[in-house]
């Protein structure tokens, strides 16, 4: 059975989201591209903005990692403003977004209303509340390596609704497979009912 990685940094797998870099070359698989808030050049904004346009191709699946980072040095405005205008490339283009958020939760769901294309939370390991939150606001939650360990994480995991799940590896160095499993006993689940399930919310981003 294949385990679809919806986020990750890998460039020799293909069964998932390859989260293209900066100086990376648009694969013939399944890609995300985006400015992420850490790599935001506010002088140059014009530039990062041509160069994502220029390597959407027909494999890119998402837009992202994008979105808002308390810990990014780049001025708060000037993050929102890059995050606005990639939101608008994904409602142009139909694209999902993957989003990089660190302590700026309610400023993107603030941000949601400005989205007619789905909007995944990427590492997802925050407290209940926001999670909460976040899927009120009809956000998609994609859960990554702490869940294995994390018990309030897996509690968080327990509560949300099986059609706002996904799993990724990110940057981390275990196997996917074993994250469905986890998940699957969480949810009290087959691995191929989890597996199928996420499959179709798959289908349910990309048709937007």
């Amino acid at each position: 059975m294949d385990f679809f990685d919806f986020h990750h940094h890998k460039i020799n797998q293909t069964n998932g989201i390859y989260n293209l870099d900066r100086n990376g070359i648009p694969p013939d698989f399944p890609y995300s591209i985006g400015i992420h808030p850490k790599d935001i050049e506010a002088d140059d904004i014009h530039r990062q903005l041509g160069w994502l346009r220029s390597h959407i191709t027909e494999n890119c699946f998402a837009i992202g990692e994008c979105g808002l980072d308390s810990f990014a040095e780049t001025d708060q405005k000037i993050q929102e403003e890059v995050f606005l205008k990639q939101i608008t490339l994904a409602n142009e283009i139909k694209k999902p977004l993957i989003i990089h958020c660190v302590r700026k939760f309610y400023e993107v769901i603030s941000f949601k209303k400005y989205a007619e294309q789905p909007m995944v939370i990427h590492g997802f390991n925050k407290k209940e509340s926001i999670a909460r939150d976040l899927l009120k606001n009809n956000f998609y939650l994609s859960f990554g390596k702490a869940v294995l360990y994390n018990l309030s994480l897996q509690n968080t995991l327990k509560i949300t609704p099986l059609d706002k799940i996904f799993l990724e590896t990110d940057n981390d160095d275990f196997s996917i497979e074993e994250l469905y499993g986890k998940a699957a006993e969480l949810k009290g689940m087959t691995l191929e009912s989890l597996n199928k399930q996420i499959t179709e919310n798959l289908e349910t981003i990309k048709n937007g």
